[in-house]
C-alpha cells in the first residue's frame, strides 16, 4: 500500500492536519506502518502537486488543513477498485534467507527452527493485542492479517523441515 493512497483515503472522509492524518493512519494500521511526520508531509506536498489534494489556510498555530480534491477522489476510488497483485508486494526476506540456508548453510534445520521460534512468539503477541483492543474495526483487522500471516509462515516452516527431512 502507498503512504498516499492511505492519506487520500483518510481525507475522503474529510479535512484534516498533518499530525492527525498521521495518528489516524496508524490507528487504522494498528501501527502496524508506523510513519514519521516527514512522510506525510512529503506525501502531501506530492499530492498537491499532483492535484489530488489542496490545502487550507493555516491556523493560528501555523497548522494546515488539507483537502481531497475531485482528482483525488477519484485516485482513491481507482486504489480501493484494484486487486493487489502478488508482484505489487516487497521480496519475501525469509523466503530468499531460507532459500539460501538450503543452499549455503550447514544446518538449515537450525534456521528454520529459529525462524518457527520467533514467528509462534510473535503470534502470541499478537494474539494477545487481539484480546486486547477495543471495538475499533480496522485495528482487529489489521491484527488478523497478522496472525493469519503468522500461521501461514508456520505451515510453510513445516512444509521446508519436512522438505529437508
Amino acid at each position: 500500500m502507498s503512504i498516499r493512497h492511505g492519506l487520500l483515503a483518510l481525507l475522503s472522509r474529510g479535512p484534516r492536519y498533518g499530525y492527525q492524518l498521521r495518528a489516524e493512519f496508524e490507528a487504522c494500521t494498528g501501527a502496524a506502518w508506523p510513519l514519521n511526520i516527514g512522510q506525510v508531509y512529503t506525501t502531501l506536498s506530492r499530492a498537491e502537486r499532483d492535484g489530488l489534494v489542496e490545502p487550507g489556510e493555516a491556523d493560528e498555530q501555523g497548522r494546515v488543513v488539507y483537502r481531497i480534491t475531485e482528482a483525488g477522489r477519484a485516485e482513491v476510488g481507482r486504489w480501493f477498485g484494484t486487486p493487489v497483485a502478488p508482484s505489487d508486494r516487497p521480496r519475501d526476506e525469509l523466503v530468499i534467507k531460507l532459500a539460501m540456508a538450503v543452499a549455503a548453510h550447514p544446518d538449515a534445520l537450525a534456521v528454520i527452527q529459529a525462524q518457527r521460534t520467533a514467528t509462534m512468539r510473535t503470534m502470541q503477541e499478537l494474539t494477545r493485542a487481539k484480546r486486547q483492543a477495543d471495538g475499533d474495526l480496522a485495528h482487529r483487522l489489521v491484527l488478523d492479517s497478522m496472525i493469519f500471516h503468522a500461521e501461514a509462515e508456520l505451515r510453510w516452516l513445516d512444509h521446508c523441515e519436512k522438505g529437508l527431512s
